[in-house]
């Protein structure tokens, strides 16, 4: 099994910033790539960012220049730096780790944008 958990959410005033942590432990052999998406309210799920394990990454058009994601292998965690905050961005932020087909998903994590 694999398990991951998130910190770093909470409530932040807009052009505020807010760095999310995911540490990822368990039976983890081979990490393909991990990232962060989000779900708001009344909305599907959507990716954030992503990194693969050779370090490319992918970011959201609505989010790119404002998010920054980073990982630590040593310590198979990720991170997801937030900068700019927009009240859009509000939503549960949710980690994934992809392996070997197989994807993980952490419980989440609130952000509030909000004055």
């Amino acid at each position: 099994q694999v398990q991951l958990v998130e910190s770093g959410g909470g409530l932040v005033q807009p052009g505020g910033s807010l760095r999310l942590s995911c540490a990822a432990s368990g039976n983890i052999y081979s990490i393909n790539s991990m990232g962060w998406f989000r779900q708001a309210p009344g909305k599907q799920r959507e990716l954030v960012a992503v990194m693969t394990s050779g370090g490319s990454t992918n970011y959201a058009d609505s989010v790119k220049g404002r998010f920054t994601i980073s990982r630590d292998n040593a310590k198979n965690t990720v991170y997801l730096q937030m900068n700019s905050l927009k009240p859009e961005d509000t939503a549960v932020y949710y980690c994934n780790l992809y392996s070997d087909l197989v994807d993980y998903w952490g419980q989440g994590t609130q952000v509030t944008v909000s004055s």
